[in-house]
């Protein structure tokens, strides 16, 4: 077997470098992704600076807006405690910053040190206090004028000083000495690799997403509701709190193979289809379905949520139907058999008749990215600055990262969520290639168990440096068996769970109404879906939580702590049924503690245990005001009792008074 290498190596194999920059936090995978932050977040970066010697060491943290030529610099701080250089600075702006460590040796406060430490142990120092003086007068030469007399006024005292002490504490003096070494130059000067970090807006990591069926929010059978009926339902979806009205795609319906009600065979005349299957003769991803109005309606509908402090997302779906402009203008763009005909899309064991999807790698694939990236900014120009991306684990990663930091370079404030329930793995990679948000798993994850440890990882990890979890309780495809089953009590626990778990959270309209109707006995899917009908909602319909939906996002609103998912403590309970967990600001002047009862069905009492020490409420009693009943208690140490019915409140938000 032969060996590499063989031979000794040549000195050229090696580097000359003093100084070792290495384990710099935080920084993902190497420098190939950014990490995520929020405008507005402050970026602390720390890392070990290592030479051999005992020369002194400095370090500065650079920075800058990416594409700008100029690094700002703060110097990095020593951590004794921890052997770490640390410094922060200000994410002002959402788009890509780049930060990066310079380290070196301060030549000046090095001699200075080794001089008092040779006058301490009584040796003599003359030559040393000559070279001192040559590098002061040397960095005097160096300076520019203003900063020249500043520098020759306490050379001057330093000179005039009657004692060596006197001189040394003059010279050593930190403002001076940084005078001194910004004219000199730095030896053994060492760069770290440039990181990245991407500033998303703030929506990005706190918010509320109603997903609002849209040709289902009028009052008149089998007609499609229009963008008129649903802005004359903005009020109220405002007044529960939420910020993000989200629409399934807008587009022209396809006719071929059109499905019916139930996703039954095919389609009769009054039946609308389903809004994924994109395209008709009157156009395709950049056009309005005529049933719910016009252009001009649809951004009167935008600007009107806007006036009521809401953004509205777009359906990102690339696909389309047979009968999709595309199909006949650019037919290499998709699929065929071998008989010539496209081939639809499938998800084995399913088919799907009536959508083909593109095939990203066709001879003419940078044409079809083109055209897919003029999708994105057509709608970002008329106003919408968030898209929920469907499948997006379903095409090129390489896609992705090149259209989103097209979109962004341009566009930073554009918030893009991942309909990724797929492989862990490829969830995150979504997320590292751009995705500011993306689906979860929360939606199947119902037993203590279940939702610790997916919070372990997705959370609680360090995955949270780039990974923003939207925890939405249901989707048109996602009715899960324990809603279905649990009634109220289920809907107002999984509410509550989604909205102080996560920052951003999201549910499907319908939700508010407790609708839990499945299709079949062991199905996902809703009875009658409104993605193949038309459907009628009685808003009002009894039993509805609403008003506890307004009442937790006005919760959410007023408490900072909630407004973060990376400060998440699970904490202690000792029934299995009861979840207990807190969140606190970085000063702990907002903290809030959620008990939440997972047994839909029964009464459920625990012990909680209370950090108390670490809340610094240790050795005194406390209270703890509950957010939803406005109920007060008084606690005192560490374990306390709570006890919760399911059918009056399944769960306790308390605020900690101090």
């Amino acid at each position: 077997m032969q060996r590499a290498n063989q031979g000794r190596l040549s000195t050229d194999d090696f580097s000359r470098e003093s100084i070792c920059i290495e384990h710099i936090s935080p920084e993902l995978d190497c420098g190939r992704f950014p990490v995520k932050r929020i405008v507005g977040d402050s970026l602390k970066v720390s890392a070990d600076v290592v030479k051999s010697g005992h020369d002194v060491l400095r370090a500065d943290l650079l920075y800058r807006k990416k594409a700008i030529n100029v690094w700002s610099r703060t110097p990095m701080q020593y951590d004794d405690d921890e052997d770490r250089w640390n410094a922060s600075f200000l994410l002002k702006e959402t788009g890509t910053y780049e930060y990066a460590i310079e380290a070196w040796v301060d030549k000046y406060l090095n001699l200075v040190e080794s001089t008092k430490k040779w006058f301490d142990s009584g040796e003599n120092i003359l030559t040393e206090l000559d070279s001192l003086n040559d590098l002061i007068e040397s960095a005097i030469a160096a300076s520019p004028a203003d900063l020249k007399s500043r520098l020759s006024r306490r050379f001057e005292e330093i000179q005039k000083s009657n004692t060596i002490k006197a001189k040394l504490q003059l010279a050593e003096d930190r403002e001076f000495a940084e005078l001194v070494n910004s004219s000199l130059e730095k030896p053994s000067l060492q760069t770290s690799i440039i990181l990245e970090v991407a500033v998303e807006p703030t929506l990005a990591r706190f918010g509320s997403w109603y997903e609002m069926f849209h040709r289902s929010q009028g009052n008149v059978p089998r007609k499609s509701a229009t963008f008129a009926d649903c802005e004359k339902r903005l009020p109220e979806i405002r007044k529960m709190g939420f910020d993000v009205i989200y629409l399934p795609p807008i587009h022209p319906i396809g006719r071929t193979n059109r499905r019916s009600r139930n996703n039954s065979g095919d389609a009769g005349p009054d039946d609308p289809g389903s809004p994924w299957a994109i395209g008709n003769e009157n156009g395709g991803h950049k056009s309005i379905n005529p049933d719910l109005g016009t252009m001009e309606d649809f951004l009167h509908f935008v600007c009107e949520a806007k006036k009521l402090d809401m953004e509205v997302a777009l359906d990102l779906a690339y696909q389309a139907s047979p009968d999709h402009p595309y199909v006949r203008e650019h037919p290499e763009w998709f699929y065929h058999q071998k008989d010539g005909t496209i081939r639809y899309a499938e998800n084995p064991p399913k088919k799907y008749y009536d959508i083909v999807p593109f095939s990203f790698e066709n001879k003419n694939w940078k044409q079809l990215w083109e055209e897919l990236l003029k999708v994105v900014i057509f709608w970002i120009e008329k106003g919408v600055r968030i898209f929920r991306v469907d499948n997006p684990h379903t095409k090129p990663i390489g896609f992705w990262e090149w259209l989103i930091s097209s979109v962004k370079s341009s566009y930073p404030d554009t918030i893009f969520l991942a309909e990724a329930f797929t492989r862990p793995k490829s969830m995150k990679l979504l997320a590292k290639l751009g995705f500011s948000q993306s689906y979860t798993y929360f939606t199947w994850k119902n037993t203590k168990r279940e939702l610790e440890q997916f919070l372990d990882e997705f959370v609680l990890s360090d995955v949270s440096e780039y990974y923003i979890g939207n925890f939405f309780t249901n989707t048109p495809d996602i009715l899960s068996e324990y809603l279905q089953k649990g009634g109220r009590p289920a809907f107002k626990i999984r509410l509550v769970l989604a909205a102080t778990l996560s920052s951003s959270y999201g549910i499907y309209n319908g939700f508010e109404l407790c609708e839990n109707r499945a299709l079949t006995q062991n199905s996902e899917d809703y009875l009658n879906s409104e993605k193949y009908e038309y459907k009628v909602w009685d808003w009002e319909r009894p039993s509805n939580i609403k008003d506890f939906i307004s009442k937790v996002n006005k919760i959410r609103r007023e408490n900072a702590a909630l407004q973060f998912t990376s400060n998440l403590r699970l904490l202690r309970a000792s029934n299995e049924n009861v979840m207990f967990y807190a969140k606190w600001t970085q000063d702990k002047r907002n903290v809030i503690m959620v008990a939440v009862n997972l047994d839909p069905f029964n009464t459920q009492d625990s012990t909680v245990y209370v950090p108390v020490k670490e809340l610094g409420v240790e050795n005194q009693s406390y209270f703890v005001w509950d957010l939803i009943t406005g109920k007060r208690f008084e606690w005192r140490g560490e374990t306390n009792y709570i006890r919760l019915d399911p059918n009056i409140e399944p769960a306790h938000i308390l605020l900690l008074e101090k």
